[in-house]
């Protein structure tokens, strides 16, 4: 018999298991394509272009979220831990195999912005920054939810909160303008 707190972590499971499937089917893609070491690089290279290149918590959620629902590690630290994985892939794959970031399109657009600090380096730093901030706010999210507490937010800090979202919203903006100085409607 399912309780009502099993049914959103079989949920969870479930948008696991899907994202991890198609995680695999990208690495048996780029694999076929190239060779299995090269599928590999370029498949993690990936993973790391949207840890470190996209202002939300979208490639680390695939860890943040469940480990939250299923084990209470709070969002921002697995979130750092993601951070930390991505950026010594990159470091590794930089120094010692170059060659793999010019495999895709994300994998060279990914190298561009490491190899031009700036204006590019300003990309990672608003992902980081729009990431954290989208982190934050899942973890207070998660933390009302886990209490029931549905008035959270008109009894605590919700001027901050609001701050904390426009500045969000700008973060949005600015890594949008550098993200069209890139030219990347040219590439496709």
């Amino acid at each position: 018999m399912d309780t009502p707190t099993s049914h959103p972590r079989k949920q969870v499971l479930l948008k696991f298991f899907l994202l991890c499937l198609l995680m695999i089917s990208y690495f048996g893609y780029l694999s076929y394509e190239y060779d299995l070491v090269t599928g590999g690089v370029a498949s993690l290279l990936t993973w790391s272009f949207f840890v470190l290149c996209t202002p939300v918590a979208d490639a680390g959620f695939l860890l943040d979220f469940p480990l939250r629902l299923l084990f209470g590690i709070r969002m921002v630290v697995s979130e750092i831990a993601v951070w930390a994985i991505a950026i010594l892939l990159n470091v590794v794959s930089f120094s010692f195999f170059p060659q793999y970031y010019d495999t895709t399109i994300v994998t060279r657009l990914l190298q561009k912005i490491i190899t031009t600090p700036y204006p590019y380096g300003l990309i990672v730093i608003l992902s980081g920054i729009g990431t954290f901030l989208s982190i934050r706010f899942g973890d207070e999210l998660m933390d009302v939810l886990h209490h029931h507490d549905r008035h959270f937010f008109h009894k605590n800090h919700f001027k901050h909160e609001l701050v904390l979202i426009v500045f969000f919203v700008m973060v949005l903006f600015g890594y949008y303008e550098l993200i069209v100085s890139l030219g990347i409607d040219q590439q496709f």
